[in-house]
């Protein structure tokens, strides 16, 4: 029989997590502290912990860090329903198997659940002693890590999110944080590729170390070379003394190449050198010096094709892309750009030391709405912009750049011929109004059950997110609502079950 240790504070999650997870092949054991479930994970040794983040006494990465003191091989899923992107990471570095955001989607949460499960039986079977005693070495490290961190607050990281392709990436830095592994971020421009470098340097073992950002597309070709590895003194017209290049100035730390499919294949040579023997030779020298530096590359490029195409360096590639992460671009994650503004609000007023402006639902829906070709820099912008413009309190539609209002379909005074309806039309619908709700009387005599209301709502709501193909922010938006009404309504009416919210 598998045992699963669930770990919460609440009453009403044990008792749900009970009924999902009712198998007669599963043993449910409850603890509502971290203290108290450490004890029972030190007597029961689970197959698997399910573990809250936000608790009182200890909370949940601290008891995760003690559960994998205790027992590398037991699989923890941490979830909490104020999901940020330091606790996601954090999470992921200590070891833990998965993180979940709350509210969840049922059937997904009770797969990952069976797999975590499955993961647990082939670790005990495989009983690897000496990967075993690696692991506690290296959670001592992350634990000393974690001591000298800051406060969430002041070490914010910038990337804001809390979409599912996001949710990837958080734990995708985590577990990139905890190793020593190249790193290939790819994205369209705009997307925080350098962002994530940085989070994946300030999360790492080589954090106290330097840290530098070279941009390949911006340093002319014949600059490129004495930039990254420096110079000898007279090695070409110009080069007056001795110049210390980036991985020389780097030793031991981390240095980010951005946009390195645009770096020439002379200049990659010298790149992949340094990847596979640590060492490289200034322009003009021939004294090879030795350097431990961990890289992390960046582009909007494909690099598959450039490969293919001969631009780019196959061995290379592959010398890079050991953990690759894929930032969506923003008109994928539409969920995050509510929370992307708010962000970008708070941020632009504590830089200005100004009153925090606040922006209508009406602008804030056109840029849900916009395709954001420049992704998030170019959100950041356009917000900054409308800061400088907003005459009042709030930013208003009329405060937003034409770029992002020309592909909206908002009301217009003059519409064209062909999509305007005939006023007698318009009429003829407001009209309607009364003689629906005549209707839904005489329903209601009919059948007493019926109680008018709460039907119509639940169906209107059933049938928009049905429409929106579950994405609540454009069905709260349609309703009227705010989205926090909507998830209410949601649970109240039992609508979360047959359409997978989440």
């Amino acid at each position: 029989m598998d045992k699963i240790l669930l770990i919460d504070d609440e009453a009403d999650v044990r008792y749900a997590f009970r009924r999902l997870l009712d198998s007669p092949k599963i043993q449910i054991t409850t603890a509502d502290n971290g203290e108290q479930g450490l004890k029972l994970c030190s007597q029961l040794r689970p197959n698997l912990v399910i573990m809250d983040i936000q608790m009182k006494g200890m909370n949940g990465l601290q008891t995760l860090e003690k559960i994998r003191r205790m027992d590398t091989q037991i699989p923890v899923i941490m979830m909490t329903a104020y999901g940020t992107t330091k606790t996601a990471i954090e999470a992921m570095k200590l070891g833990a198997y998965d993180y979940l955001l709350k509210p969840f989607d049922v059937p997904k949460m009770q797969q990952l659940v069976h797999a975590a499960i499955q993961a647990s039986r082939d670790l005990r079977q495989s009983n690897r002693l000496k990967k075993k005693s690696d692991v506690y070495w290296r959670v001592g490290e992350v634990s000393i890590h974690l001591k000298h961190q800051k406060d969430p607050a002041e070490n914010e990281l910038g990337i804001v999110g809390k979409s599912e392709p996001m949710q990837k990436i958080f734990k995708l830095i985590g577990q990139l944080a905890a190793s020593q592994a190249t790193a290939l971020i790819t994205g369209e421009s705009g997307t925080g590729k350098e962002i994530v470098a940085r989070a994946v340097y300030q999360n790492s073992f080589r954090f106290t170390k330097p840290y530098l950002a070279v941009n390949c597309a911006a340093i002319p070709e014949n600059l490129l070379e004495s930039e990254l590895f420096g110079h000898e003194k007279g090695a070409f017209t110009g080069a007056h003394a001795l110049r210390i290049g980036k991985f020389e100035q780097c030793h031991r730390g981390t240095i980010f190449l951005d946009e390195i499919g645009d770096m020439s294949l002379h200049t990659q040579t010298r790149i992949l050198r340094v990847l596979q023997s640590g060492d490289f030779e200034r322009v003009g020298g021939n004294k090879p010096i030795q350097v431990d530096v961990r890289i992390i590359a960046a582009t909007n490029k494909n690099l598959e094709e450039a490969v293919a195409e001969k631009e780019f360096r196959e061995d290379l590639f592959y010398r890079l892309n050991v953990v690759r992460i894929r930032l969506p671009a923003l008109r994928e994650r539409r969920e995050d750009i509510r929370l992307l503004v708010g962000y970008f609000l708070k941020k632009f007023s504590a830089s200005h030391s100004s009153r925090r402006k606040s922006i209508s639902s009406d602008a804030l829906r056109v840029l849900e709405e916009h395709d954001w070709p420049g992704n998030v820099r170019e959100l950041e912008n356009t917000l900054q912009r409308a800061l400088v413009v907003a005459k009042g309190e709030a930013i208003l539609i009329s405060d937003l750049p034409p770029e992002v209002l020309k592909k909206k379909t908002l009301p217009v005074a003059n519409p064209s011929p062909e999509n305007a309806s005939p006023p007698t039309a318009q009429r003829q619908d407001a009209t309607d109004f009364p003689n629906l709700a005549n209707k839904l009387f005489q329903w209601a005599q009919k059948s007493p059950d019926l109680k008018i209301l709460p039907a119509v709502e639940r169906e209107l709501i059933r049938l928009t997110l049905q429409k929106t193909k579950g994405n609540q922010i454009q069905a709260a938006s349609l309703l009227g609502i705010t989205r926090a009404t909507l998830r209410k309504r949601v649970e109240k009416f039992s609508i979360k079950q047959t359409l997978n919210i989440r």
